[in-house]
């Protein structure tokens, strides 16, 4: 029964974290986008959110965060969240849920704990700024 379960691969779907200035916090921050380079749009887009891992030997993680986006078009990008900096040294972790004509797509992005930092970005397609991304 399991060998007829279709999972359908997640292509050109992707998060890029983008370092942004904050007039309200008077300093640059990082955001979470969803950046969707591929030629579908995605429908019903739902995306889970938590920080987990070990700082000073103690476990911690964060409160799980829920967003929604009835419609992502193609070639687009969204902005999802504001990563205070306290989370940064802790593994990010974006659960994405999304429908593309009938079929669900769904697929777990992690930012690895203190990967989000200028040394390690790179172009992010259709925005051509700097970020960090995970595929």
């Amino acid at each position: 029964m399991k060998k007829d379960i279709v999972i359908p691969k997640v292509e050109n779907v992707f998060l890029a974290a983008i370092q942004e200035w904050s007039d309200e916090l008077m300093e640059k921050v990082w955001y979470v986008h969803l950046v969707n380079d591929s030629d579908f749009d995605l429908h019903s887009v739902m995306v889970v959110s938590k920080a987990f891992g070990t700082l000073d030997g103690e476990m911690k993680k964060t409160s799980l965060l829920r967003h929604a986006f009835v419609n992502v078009p193609s070639v687009s990008v969204v902005k999802i969240e504001l990563l205070d900096q306290s989370v940064l040294l802790l593994n990010n972790e974006f659960m994405i849920t999304y429908f593309i004509d009938n079929t669900l797509y769904d697929k777990k992005f992690t930012f690895r704990a203190q990967s989000i930092t200028p040394d390690y970005v790179e172009e992010v397609p259709i925005l051509f700024v700097d970020g960090v991304i995970v595929r």
